[in-house]
């Protein structure tokens, strides 16, 4: 079966909100309800994943065309972003890593 065709499959079949994995890691398929000014789509969303494989952010980007993945490359690509990020990694509290909680770590009531 064509991609194509698996996409109109996805967006008749599957529920409002529901996101399925594609075999790129971090990019996801989600069908969005329809509005008063669009029918219901299906688009992509780009959430990073950690080792097990869980999205690490609530809600990615959501892309819903080529053309606006083109805009996004664009503004990816502009080395200033790369600096800037790099800037707010040193300005920025380090974050730690989500530890394991044993049992002593445990407030028994």
């Amino acid at each position: 079966m064509a991609i194509e065709d698996r996409l109109v499959t996805f967006l008749k079949t599957l529920e409002i909100w529901e996101r399925r994995s594609t075999n790129i890691a971090g990019v996801f398929l989600l069908k969005l309800p329809s509005s008063r000014t669009r029918q219901a789509a299906v688009v992509i969303e780009i959430n990073p994943v950690d080792a097990t494989g869980s999205t690490t952010k609530k809600r990615g980007i959501v892309i819903s065309s080529a053309s606006e993945l083109n805009e996004f490359n664009r503004i990816l690509a502009n080395e200033k972003l790369g600096e800037l990020s790099t800037m707010i990694d040193e300005v920025n509290p380090k974050q730690r890593e989500a530890a394991k909680i044993s049992s002593s770590d445990i407030f028994e009531i």
